[in-house]
């Protein structure tokens, strides 16, 4: 069976097409700028190089129609006709509480989709495009949605409320949901793979650290709270985003600077977080180089961004009493050696104790921690797009008995 991911943006459509025989790797790439000047798409080879296409792409659909025109392409794809491709996978931020699994689409899981578009104004009008294109290309092939929050879903009402009256919550799906869930999902499933234990019998701490960032306690293999909420901007210190901050400091800040609410929201999603405190840059690689020039900005944001880590896996420990598992993974947590280290440093409490040449390294599994390391710390590269294509063929076989 053939599969193709797509994680389609506001202005982008990640892809990747699958074998799921082996579950191999067929074509992939990204399309960029879509609905802007200058769009291309940056594919990767079979040789692993990448290559950069300049096409006009105005709307999702001719992005979607270029994408399968690439997967017909001898140097670029690996097709010789579309009907070789039995489902469509797509990833969707936020299915709210309507959704709390994966499902094949419907018009009914399409107008549920539409209908929570508030909770993500750019991430699910995105997706909707990118499901929208594909239906008018290939209205035959089955399409299926994961969705980001739904590994989030067992979290109990004690976590994902916030204190706020509950009618809010009848009436407009205030709540925490979680986000990163596909990650999270995948490495604490993959780490008990590693170790040889059942992910039933452990208390995981994951780690998903990127430019966007989260951390979730998942006990006996479900999901007890997250750091995330209502959207990506709560928890943790990102690149760009705040993470948490008293709302009185948003309406204080508001009042002086003169915004309305969607400039505030905008101002805190995309000029807060490392950006915000260093005024450089939000990609960690360049605050970390800062750093060791000296410059004090990106040393405070360093020790900002672990501290807010370190104090969710602190929390996220004393909620499950106890913790047998830390998980690092996304491009920050797996590449970044020092942040890990300051995070899990001075926490003999807890029974962390790292290994400073394990933890020496970029990308790949790996047991970071020692061997008299009561937890267990475990570097595990994330594959977002593999768990999408198990669903949309486990979905699709199911549909054909």
């Amino acid at each position: 069976m053939k599969i193709l991911v797509l994680n389609c943006g506001s202005s982008s459509i990640k892809y990747k097409l699958y074998d799921m025989t082996g579950e191999t790797v067929l074509a992939q790439g990204n399309a960029e700028r879509i609905g802007l000047d200058e769009a291309f798409v940056k594919v990767t080879l079979k040789d692993g190089s990448k290559e950069e296409i300049m096409h006009d792409m105005p709307t999702h659909k001719e992005g979607v129609k270029f994408v399968f025109d690439l997967l017909l392409d001898s140097k670029y794809g690996a097709l010789k006709n579309l009907d070789e491709i039995d489902a469509v996978g797509h990833r969707i931020v936020q299915g709210g509480d309507l959704f709390e699994k994966s499902c094949i689409v419907t018009k009914e899981v399409e107008d549920g989709i539409e209908s929570l578009i508030d909770l993500a104004p750019v991430h699910n009008a995105g997706h909707l495009r990118g499901l929208r294109a594909v239906d008018a290309l290939m209205p035959h092939t089955p399409q299926v949605v994961v969705f980001d929050n739904a590994f989030h879903s067992t979290m109990p009402p004690y976590a994902f409320l916030y204190a706020v009256p509950y009618e809010f919550y009848e009436k407009y799906h205030v709540r925490r949901y979680g986000f990163h869930g596909t990650s999270h999902r995948y490495v604490s499933q993959r780490v008990c793979e590693m170790l040889g234990v059942d992910i039933k019998t452990q208390k995981i701490i994951t780690c998903h650290i990127g430019n966007g960032a989260s951390v979730a306690a998942i006990k006996n293999g479900k999901v007890i709270d997250t750091s995330m909420g209502l959207t990506p901007l709560a928890g943790l210190m990102m690149g760009s985003r705040s993470g948490d901050i008293d709302p009185s400091a948003v309406t204080y800040l508001m009042e002086k600077l003169g915004k309305k609410p969607q400039e505030m929201a905008d101002f805190l999603n995309k000029e807060s977080g490392v950006l915000g405190i260093t005024g450089i840059s939000s990609d960690m690689r360049e605050i970390e180089n800062a750093d060791q020039q000296g410059d004090p900005k990106a040393h405070l944001a360093l020790e900002m961004y672990n501290y807010r880590i370190k104090k969710y896996i602190g929390a996220y420990a004393a909620a499950m009493n106890g913790v047998d598992i830390i998980v690092w993974t996304a491009g920050v947590g797996e590449n970044q050696i020092s942040t890990r280290w300051n995070v899990c440093s001075d926490m003999d409490y807890l029974g962390i104790k790292m290994d400073k040449e394990r933890n020496n390294c970029r990308g790949k599994e790996r047991i970071l921690s020692a061997d008299d390391s009561r937890v267990k710390v475990v570097l595990v590269p994330t594959d977002e797009e593999i768990v999408i294509a198990r669903d949309t063929q486990e979905l699709i076989l199911e549909a054909r008995k």
